[in-house]
């Protein structure tokens, strides 16, 4: 799920290519998202018991790790939102995608994967902003849709997480493997040394994997213990001079996947706490296609409304698009020209000053005239 990391501003170009790319589903799919947070739910609790099992045995685990550890409870409470917003059937109601890779997923929910892997993990109100108000440059999101960004964003960083996670216990099996080797080792090399090249020849049979966890950890545990424990460390050299390799390369690589681990995780974790203290009521009506036109309501009533009864009339134009077979935005636009045709008439003839107003059309007298429109 990690990909290149973007800027803002690539961000904004990337949310434009993402839109070109998306093609819609027309036939139903299943829901597939509470499984899957289902399953990452159970590998992040098997991991996390195998780092706490590790650390009650007083096995080194990695920076990466202790985050993960450390900040399990988030995880499960942000685990416990996520189930709690996504009831069973929610994202049916979404629009969801046709091509192969992302087949029956919501499109806002490959959108949040998309912001995540092109950030890390990290989310932040800019960049996210940029991506979707980019996004909608093409393709415009429903309510429903720009509702759905939060859960979505929990999903795909506990998605990440998961990721991330499964590599950590891979390596630590690999790490573990190094260390049992070297206990060993070193206990035949203080009682009998001569007995160590035994040793060396039972590790050589067990065809050890030759990745930078495994080397990286048995040469931090013998390096510079003796002569003795320099000979398992010359096979192990010699091995991977025949795959054109080295000691010295595998150790950088396997501080470099340490570090790049520690910061997918803080990166995660950083973003759960984000997305808890976002106001998401501003973020909605700020990308809201819906709320820019509704804006141009001739009376000027609407702007001056507070967010309960601007949030109630963009409810009423998403039922009627639902309703009707338009698009949100052309409802919308549809309710804006029937209320300047209503400037217009009481201009003319005294009328109602309430037909100036969109509201008058979404959820009061004039909903009959609305549905002669859109028919």
């Amino acid at each position: 799920m990690r990909s290149d990391l973007f800027s803002a501003d690539q961000m904004a170009q990337h949310g434009k290519m993402t839109a070109a790319s998306h093609r819609l589903a027309v036939e139903p799919a299943p829901d597939q998202l509470l499984d899957r947070l289902a399953e990452n739910e159970a590998a992040l609790t098997r991991v996390c018991n195998l780092l706490t099992a590790a650390v009650t045995a007083k096995r080194r685990i990695t920076p990466a790790g202790e985050w993960l550890l450390d900040n399990f409870y988030l995880i499960e409470e942000q685990i416990r939102t996520a189930k709690r917003h996504l009831p069973k059937g929610y994202s049916l109601e979404l629009p969801r995608l046709a091509s192969k890779s992302s087949l029956g997923h919501p499109r806002v929910y490959d959108i949040a994967i998309e912001i995540i892997a092109h950030g890390d993990g990290r989310v932040d109100a800019e960049s996210l902003s940029r991506f979707v108000t980019a996004y909608q440059s093409v393709n415009a999101l429903k309510l429903g849709e720009l509702w759905a960004i939060p859960i979505m964003l929990r999903l795909a960083i506990i998605e990440n997480l998961r990721r991330v996670s499964s590599r950590i216990a891979l390596e630590w099996f690999e790490r573990d493997l190094a260390d049992s080797w070297a206990d060993r080792m070193t206990e035949v090399a203080e009682k009998d040394p001569k007995s160590l090249i035994l040793v060396i020849s039972d590790m050589a049979r067990s065809n050890p994997p030759m990745v930078s966890p495994f080397v990286a950890e048995l040469a931090r545990r013998l390096q510079g213990r003796g002569p003795a424990l320099a000979l398992p460390l010359t096979w192990i050299d010699q091995r991977l001079t025949e795959l054109g390799l080295t000691i010295e390369r595998l150790v950088q690589s396997e501080n470099q996947h340490q570090a790049s681990d520690q910061v997918s995780i803080s990166n995660c974790i950083g973003s759960l706490r984000v997305l808890g203290a976002m106001d998401w009521r501003e973020f909605v009506e700020t990308m809201s296609v819906v709320e820019q036109i509704l804006l141009e309501d001739p009376s000027g009533a609407y702007g001056k409304m507070d967010f309960v009864t601007r949030d109630r009339y963009r409810h009423a134009t998403e039922r009627i698009a639902k309703k009707c077979g338009l698009t949100e935005q052309e409802v919308a636009t549809r309710v804006v020209a029937l209320a300047r045709v209503g400037t217009v008439t009481e201009s003319a003839a005294g009328a109602d000053d309430r037909a100036r107003h969109v509201g008058f059309y979404l959820i009061d007298k004039g909903l009959p005239k609305l549905a002669q429109v859109v028919g």
